[in-house]
């Protein structure tokens, strides 16, 4: 009877036990799981033009994706039964050094035979080892955000062991005993640092982690006076860069491409293309400036409140990049404002759940990280929705779906973020349990009654 019973239940009553047994947080589990079967549809809707530059097809494109979900999902299961918040708090403090490294490998565009800087799109922004493109500004976001929930458990519990050591055994190092000064040394140099060394490949992606750092920062209870000077003392960095710009010492970097972003008059643009011989150099500098934000917008109008259909997209042939840059406007443009409201709904469900899971939590560290990794998915989320909508003051400039778009390198280190979450919230979820079941009740009953005459 036992073995016709286990017969009975089938794939969905296997699936629903599973679940039961899963002791993470599920709603983050759902979420991920919904925003990996988006990314397999859209990624094999989005895709023609990629197929047709590469000299492949959407079917081969399809069933690399499902094999970047396939790694994801092991990484998120791995992580969520293997690691628990102790392990990562120690793996956390190599999160700066890590960064620095790799981002002084870029800056300084080196070559150490088994890995080296590689250039794309004439930024120095990936490493290459074994022959393989690394996005090395997807692993330094990660890291950073580690490294920094260490460092302020660390701060807030007076556990330095460096500073004071240095400040005992050096009599001129003496101010590294106090709180500033470790607070600079730890929290604030890191975060400038790591900023100004990513805008030497990337403007956006260095405006994106310097914001999240300063965030999680903020959260993590630093005086907000402390960050006014970082911001100030950041702003003064990047005059200097500016300055040494306009002086010929950084023409290789990607400042002046910032100012462009700044300064670039879409309608101007325009003019210049309909003035322009068609196929003239003029043309084809207006129409490549134009392709991706006035594409993208198209998408959104044209998809309306109930959009084309899947499969129906007309600008995934004309917008480069729109299975990736720009993969909520094709959304859009193929499933309307309901498809743009279930994302919605999904990454605001994350941003609730995740704020939810950082209450549950006994241990500063969990909840600083917590709350770093929720910043991180939700703010790349949302600012990749406001380059898409050409929101003002919003640079048009790529930054990926978290969990959706096309891209391995920004789909893996996501799912490593999930997986964290869902380890740190597994530990939560026995904290409240053990809290619930030493909690004494409010009021004290005494059932027992007198029988006695």
């Amino acid at each position: 009877m036992a073995e016709e019973e286990k017969q009975s239940i089938g794939f969905t009553g296997h699936l629903v036990n599973l679940m039961d047994r899963f002791t993470g947080d599920k709603v983050i589990f759902l979420i991920a799981l919904f925003l990996m079967l988006i990314s397999v549809i859209s990624v094999f809707s989005s895709t023609p033009r990629l197929a047709n530059d590469t000299g492949s097809d959407r079917i081969t494109i399809m069933v690399d994706q499902l094999k970047v979900v396939a790694i994801g999902f092991f990484l998120i299961f791995t992580l969520y039964f293997v690691g628990r918040a102790d392990w990562y708090k120690k793996v956390s403090m190599l999160g700066y050094g890590a960064s620095l490294i790799v981002l002084i490998i870029l800056v300084l565009k080196l070559n150490l035979g088994f890995v080296r800087a590689g250039e794309v799109n004439g930024a120095w922004r990936v490493l290459v080892v074994a022959g393989k493109q690394i996005h090395i500004y997807e692993f330094v976001k990660l890291f950073m955000i580690m490294y920094l929930g260490w460092a302020l458990d660390t701060f807030k519990s007076g556990e330095f062991k460096w500073a004071p050591r240095l400040a005992q055994r050096f009599e001129k190092l003496a101010f590294l005993e106090k709180d500033i000064y470790q607070k600079i040394l730890y929290i604030y140099f890191p975060i400038l640092s790591t900023t100004l060394l990513v805008m030497m490949g990337s403007n956006s992606s260095a405006i994106f982690i310097g914001i999240i750092m300063v965030l999680m920062v903020l959260v993590g209870g630093i005086d907000w006076r402390d960050i006014g000077v970082v911001v100030a003392a950041g702003l003064v960095g990047i005059a200097l860069m500016f300055g040494a710009y306009k002086a010929g010492w950084l023409k290789e970097s990607r400042i002046g491409t910032a100012i462009g972003r700044i300064t670039q008059d879409d309608e101007a643009t325009m003019r210049q293309l309909i003035s322009s011989k068609r196929e003239s150099p003029e043309w084809r500098q207006a129409r490549a400036k134009l392709d991706q934000p006035v594409g993208a917008l198209l998408a959104i109008k044209e998809g309306g409140v109930w959009g084309k259909g899947i499969g129906r997209s007309t600008q995934k042939y004309q917008v480069p990049v729109i299975f990736g840059d720009y993969m909520f406007s094709f959304i859009v443009e193929e499933t309307g404002l309901w498809g743009a409201g279930i994302l919605l709904i999904l990454y605001f469900s994350l941003l609730a759940r995740g704020t939810l899971v950082a209450k549950m939590c006994d241990k500063y560290y969990d909840k600083m990280i917590v709350v770093g990794l929720i910043i991180l998915v939700t703010g790349q989320a949302f600012m990749h929705m406001a380059v898409n909508v050409h929101l003002p003051l919003v640079p048009q400039t790529g930054q990926t779906l978290p969990l959706v778009s096309h891209g391995t390198n920004s789909f893996l280190v996501f799912s490593v973020v999930f997986g964290i979450l869902l380890a740190i919230s597994k530990d939560a979820k026995e904290n409240m349990a053990r809290k619930e079941a030493e909690a004494e009740p409010i009021i004290e009953h005494n059932w027992t009654q007198d029988t006695t005459a």
